[in-house]
């Protein structure tokens, strides 16, 4: 399944109004520790349909990185029912992530 890419006009739609589950990796270009997490974000979009997987640039989209308290990157977050449900900061294995969800 392909990772949706967001900003401030599709948040709401696309994870807070989603009817499953929604990983929201927030992320900039120029980010190490980011390019390390990000395949394995995309390998969990692969491998689970079941889940909603989704991207930030925070360059991009500082509105969204301010309104979710965005102090490091990477920064994952998972919805659920409109709601956040978990959140983790810093490359983390794939089994940790799913565990979040």
């Amino acid at each position: 399944m392909a990772v949706t890419v967001l900003n401030s006009k599709n948040f709401e739609n696309e994870v807070l109004k989603s009817d499953k589950p929604v990983l929201v990796d927030f992320w900039a270009v120029w980010c190490g520790p980011c390019k390390m997490l990000s395949p394995v974000v995309d390998e969990i979009a692969d491998e689970h349909p079941e889940i909603k997987v989704c991207k930030v640039n925070v360059d991009d989209e500082a509105e969204l990185s301010v309104k979710y308290g965005i102090q490091a990157i990477p920064t994952l977050m998972v919805f659920e029912n409109g709601e956040l449900k978990n959140r983790s900061v810093g490359v983390i294995p794939k089994e940790d992530i799913l565990k979040l969800i």
